[in-house]
């Protein structure tokens, strides 16, 4: 009998032991703890600087061009002649007017010496009323003919001065259409200017990109070579029209104070937030799923164990999820190990990240 009961009393010893051995301990899991930050994807695109006003010059008539005395990367001012045409056409059209005036106004002046006449005798009766009125029709005749005399002298003398190509304000030309000694038609387009003042980004965008922008963003503008020289602009101008052939809208954004290494021509990336709006945003391992539906691991901090919890997704990247509703500001997420954890499991925190 001492044998039996000492033997029971090893049996039970022994599972004692065991049941305490197999007692489960925390799982070392990391966390995070949920904050607020700024949502949205950072995009970059890449485009160009041009002149906010540009403009084409052209001479206003046909002609000759003898003389270009500008070329691409000059700087031009206001008033200066920067090409000529040949002016012998227009100077002989003109000394054509100037005769015409002249004997159209001698014309003029016998017509109201002849009607002045008139103009006593029929006072006096020694004309018919009907020499008077032909005599009056013919002064204003004349009258009327020193007046498109006097008409088409303004036209040849303004033909002659533009045979001179001046610049209306000061800039830089970028482009030349005609060389000296070509024949050029009016409107043709001699030099190209981009006028002094602002500077624009310029860039192509598909049509989604603009739909995701936010409505009045702040775009960063650095020069491709050399991403230290930024600048930063606001939209200016949107192409109310696709180009037909890259199906891409023009977006012209103003560059405040742009730097003087922002040289027109420049290539240039710019870079905006799609979604400026604060959101939650978590770390991609953190996300598992329940029911088919996203979900992460919540830690209580008082009972240091685990639940789950579905959450609606925004957007998401290989390493970042931004949610958009089912979590608050200060809770702890699972971060690593969400694939091992079944609720109500008590954990030991590893460190909290973000």
């Amino acid at each position: 009998m001492v044998f039996v009961a000492l033997g029971a009393s090893l049996l039970l010893a022994g599972c004692g032991a065991e049941t305490e051995a197999e007692a489960p301990q925390p799982r070392p899991v990391r966390v995070v703890t949920v904050e607020k930050g700024e949502g949205g994807q950072v995009v970059s695109f890449t485009g160009e600087v041009l002149a906010q006003d540009e403009a084409s010059l052209a001479f206003r008539v046909s002609g000759r061009m003898i003389e270009r005395s500008a070329n691409i990367g000059d700087q031009v001012k206001a008033g200066q002649i920067v090409a000529r045409l040949d002016p012998q056409n227009a100077q002989n059209t003109l000394r054509s007017a100037q005769a015409a005036l002249a004997a159209a106004e001698s014309q003029l002046v016998t017509a109201a010496n002849a009607f002045e006449r008139q103009d006593r005798l029929l006072a006096n009766g020694f004309t018919t009323r009907a020499n008077h009125d032909s005599a009056r029709t013919a002064l204003q005749a004349a009258q009327s003919a020193v007046d498109d005399a006097e008409a088409q002298l303004k036209i040849a003398q303004d033909n002659l001065s533009y045979t001179d190509l001046v610049v209306d304000a000061a800039g830089t030309v970028t482009a030349r259409g005609a060389e000296p000694g070509e024949v050029v038609q009016a409107g043709q387009m001699i030099l190209q200017l981009a006028r002094q003042g602002g500077r624009d980004a310029v860039f192509d965008l598909p049509a989604n990109m603009l739909r995701q922008a936010p409505a009045d963003p702040v775009i960063t503008v650095s020069l491709s070579d050399d991403p230290n020289v930024t600048a930063v602009g606001r939209v200016r101008e949107v192409a109310p029209q696709a180009d037909p052939v890259t199906r891409t809208f023009r977006v012209r954004v103003g560059l405040d104070n742009p730097p003087p290494a922002m040289r027109l021509g420049s290539t240039v990336v710019g870079r905006v937030r799609l979604d400026n709006d604060l959101v939650i945003d978590i770390p991609a391992s953190a996300l598992t799923a329940v029911n088919s539906q996203p979900a992460v691991w919540i830690v209580d901090p008082a009972t240091q164990t685990v639940s789950l919890r579905n959450i609606e997704v925004r957007s998401f990247s290989q390493a970042r999820v931004a949610v958009d509703s089912g979590l608050s500001p200060g809770e702890v997420v699972v971060t690593a190990g969400v694939q091992a954890l079944h609720p109500g499991q008590k954990v030991r925190l590893l460190g909290a990240g973000s």
